[in-house]
């Protein structure tokens, strides 16, 4: 009793043992709302895109009246408007939000499969096969990543796949140098090295033991790299090398906005807001994720 007596005479509050375990838990409130609040918005987003046209009556984005053209913002029955020739904005903003997601996630999944598998192989052969495959990579790295995604659309043409076919071009070289990474950091750990010193096959080391322990870190990169790609695809639909009218998207829709900004902003600034919206939430729980499962 004497330490707390005289901490309370020279005026010293007393320490509160509690009050490490009170930080660690608000801190992790706080971790899970970074993760849970963006999170949720991208899943409401994701409903309304691809659920909410399935359930409920929604306009066609391609079909159009003229006597609806050009309607204001929160018009009856039209809430985002209309364009010149009478879409409805709302109804593309969800087909065009559709294809931006499906894009994406086809552009991921091919980047985490392809260039995950070159890393990987990489990554634990090292080796002369290790300088092959990166520096064929580093090729396409070295390339401006707009510049090579645009002459590859030129050169196939405009549609939905070719567009998938030509952001992989950029995903693969970036997953596969993760990957690579990863790998070239858990083959010198020791359950690696004993796995190999039990002469226990390179493919079942590399699926039972790199692979699982490479997962966070890929879906995380992965998560991140999304919103990069969605800002390339739109970027594409933009400059009209994308997803060819009158098919909706975001970016065209954003261009579009641009040529009537002077008579009205919403065409621009509601497309643009979704684009962003969607972006910044996804590097929230990208991040979040990260911190939470200590990615480096």
């Amino acid at each position: 009793m004497a330490a707390p007596v005289a901490s309370l005479a020279l005026g010293v509050p007393e320490a509160d043992p509690a009050a490490p375990q009170r930080r660690s838990r608000g801190r992790g409130l706080l971790r899970s709302l970074e993760i849970t609040i963006p999170g949720a918005i991208l899943l409401v987003l994701l409903f309304f895109c691809f659920i909410w046209p399935l359930v409920y009556p929604v306009p066609s984005p391609t079909s159009g009246s003229v006597l609806d053209a050009n309607l204001p913002l929160w018009s009856p029955g039209h809430i985002f408007g209309t364009t010149n020739v009478g879409y409805d904005n709302m109804a593309r903003i969800l087909y065009g939000g559709r294809t931006t997601f499906e894009v994406a996630a086809a552009v991921q999944a091919i980047g985490l499969v392809v260039g995950g598998l070159l890393g990987v192989i990489a990554g634990y052969a090292g080796g002369i096969v290790e300088a092959v495959l990166m520096r064929v990579l580093d090729v396409f790295i070295a390339f401006p990543s707009l510049v090579l995604i645009l002459a590859i659309v030129d050169g196939l043409g405009q549609s939905e796949l070719h567009v998938i076919w030509a952001l992989s071009a950029f995903s693969i070289p970036a997953v596969a140098r993760v990957a690579r990474a990863g790998t070239l950091r858990l083959r010198d750990q020791p359950f690696v090295v004993a796995a190999r010193l039990s002469s226990v096959r390179s493919w079942r080391i590399i699926s039972g033991h790199i692979v699982p322990n490479l997962m966070p870190q890929l879906f995380t990169f992965s998560l991140l790299g999304t919103g990069i790609i969605i800002i390339l695809e739109s970027g594409l639909d933009f400059l009209g090398y994308g997803i060819p009218d009158p098919a909706p998207s975001w970016g065209g829709m954003i261009a579009y906005g641009q040529t009537v900004m002077s008579v009205a902003l919403s065409p621009l600034v509601v497309p643009s807001l979704f684009l962003f919206g969607t972006v910044v939430c996804l590097n929230l729980v990208g991040d979040g994720l990260r911190n939470r499962w200590g990615v480096r």
